[in-house]
């Protein structure tokens, strides 16, 4: 496993094999680049690397799409597999895999260094100015330019017990001031809330253009009271690098390109959004007053550069940096609750609105449940798995004897397999985010809803000789003409690259 301790060693691994799109004609941060970015997603184009930004100080740099997917054949997950130290070629199973195994590892506290890169500059008091840095207005219709889209959120507790990464957007008000979404629910809002019982604002320091593997620990939806920075270095099996902050009491990564510091207050408010979201969608009715966060300090690196991530329709960050993250959770709370789990995945192009648990085929014997009882048990543990259930409203269950990450065989089995009149298992009153726009006005105000388990099994309605089985390429054929017809692909007059 090959740990990259800094983004710039990241875009290198991505130079490699073709990943990064150096963009050196002039683009403005005023929608040209959001849309640019946007356009890459659609075509999993390779990552574009912004190097000349209109009214932007020379050397300053923007790097969209970290997470996107590669329309290369057999790189489909390239970038998040080399941000986790993974090969390039590894499939969406092998990172699920690599992050749930490493949740039964001892944790690895940072090492803290004197000083880092992220010290190369620092800006204090007066000279503070947010406005150099290439903040781009994303979308259309956004309520104004995001700077904090693909960072980490640090922040700890007031008697110092838990120190929380997580990734929360921020929008960008003047020189010194940001304004930031900090849902109460969330482990950002619960520190929150303890600051705010105290009397004292609540320090903070947001990190962008971290090391690569750490966005997707702040997407992963680890317990409260767990330190993510901890169980980076127990999946890397060696500390994370970190420097003290300058003006509040928080370690931030010693590589980070820009890290802002400063404290968010618990009465003054600005308006926040709207803002293109995960859903996919504008919800221009979304804008409200959030809490504001006030500077104390800018320090970052010599031509520094800032990852953005272009919410909107699948696939971008959300749905990667959040999704296989959290699919990697799901599947270590099914194992520690003794559920015959095979994996677990989240639909990327759902956009995280559909995730599926596949079960060993065995499910049903090893257990003597019915298809019905083990969806309702499915979802009792995953409904009830605090963080990880806030962001899961739809359940995919079945049996894994198909390609979970391939959607087209997702949407084949849910729809041939799920019973119209019970094939459904529903849970009231759940923790769930706002952001979906299907929600009413009373979901989105308690932060809950309704969820379901689509019970997509059959292992309980035939005998073992009788289960249907799947007649596609992979189970109607033998694996020795299976090789015999891939061997001779492009004998048949077939492009090689269809195989």
């Amino acid at each position: 496993m090959k740990h990259l301790r800094s983004l710039r060693e990241f875009i290198d691994a991505l130079d490699e094999i073709g990943e990064v799109q150096r963009i050196g004609k002039e683009v403005d941060w005023k929608l040209e680049m959001g849309a640019v970015a946007r356009r890459s997603y659609e075509l999993r184009a390779p990552a574009p690397l912004f190097t000349n930004i209109k009214g932007i100080e020379k050397g300053f740099r923007v790097l969209a799409a970290p997470g996107g997917l590669s329309a290369r054949r057999g790189l489909t997950y390239s970038r998040i597999a080399l941000a986790l130290g993974l090969p390039a070629d590894a499939r969406g199973a092998d990172v699920i895999t690599a992050l749930a195994d490493a949740r039964t590892r001892e944790p690895i506290p940072p090492k803290v260094l004197e000083t880092g890169p992220c010290k190369q500059n620092i800006m204090l008091g007066d000279d503070i100015d947010l406005l150099k840095f290439p903040t781009p207005l994303i979308h259309d219709g956004d309520g104004g330019r995001y700077i904090q889209t693909y960072g980490m959120n640090i922040a700890k507790t007031p008697d110092g017990t838990w120190t929380n990464w997580s990734i929360n957007r921020m929008m960008l008000l003047n020189r010194n001031r940001l304004s930031c979404l900090i849902p109460p629910p969330q482990h950002l809002g619960i520190i929150k809330a303890q600051w705010e019982e105290r009397g004292e604002p609540m320090p903070i320091a947001v990190a962008l253009g971290v090391e690569p593997g750490l966005p997707y620990v702040g997407g992963m939806p680890l317990a409260q009271g767990e330190d993510e920075s901890h169980y980076m270095g127990a999946y890397f099996g060696e500390p994370l690098e970190m420097v003290r902050a300058e003006t509040v009491d928080l370690l931030v990564p010693a590589t980070a390109e820009i890290i802002i510091e400063g404290h968010v207050s618990h009465t003054d408010t600005a308006e926040e959004g709207p803002m293109g979201e995960y859903p996919g969608y504008i919800d221009r009715s979304s804008s409200s007053p959030k809490p504001v966060l006030h500077v104390t300090a800018v320090t970052y690196r010599d031509d520094a550069i800032l990852p953005v991530a272009v919410a909107g329709a699948p696939v971008e960050e959300d749905h990667t940096g959040w999704g296989m993250p959290h699919a990697a959770e799901m599947t270590h709370v099914l194992r520690q609750a003794d559920v015959p789990v095979a994996a677990c995945w989240g639909v990327l192009e759902s956009a995280n609105h559909w995730w599926v648990v596949s079960l060993n085929p065995d499910w049903h014997e090893r257990t003597g449940l019915s298809s019905k009882d083990m969806a309702q048990r499915v979802g009792e543990v995953v409904f009830g798995a605090g963080k990880l259930a806030f962001g899961v409203p739809k359940l995919l269950l079945l049996e894994d004897d198909i390609d979970i990450a391939d959607p087209r065989q997702v949407i084949w089995a849910f729809a041939s397999r799920a019973h119209p009149e019970h094939g459904e298992v529903h849970f009231s009153n759940e923790s769930q985010n706002i952001l979906p726009i299907y929600l009413d006005a009373n979901e989105r105000l308690s932060y809950h809803a309704t969820k379901v388990v689509h019970n997509c099994l059959i292992a309980d309605r035939f005998s073992a000789e009788d289960r249907p089985t799947a007649s596609d390429f992979a189970h109607s054929w033998s694996k020795d003409l299976q090789r015999h017809v891939m061997d001779n692909w492009h004998a048949y007059g077939y492009p090689k690259e269809t195989v």
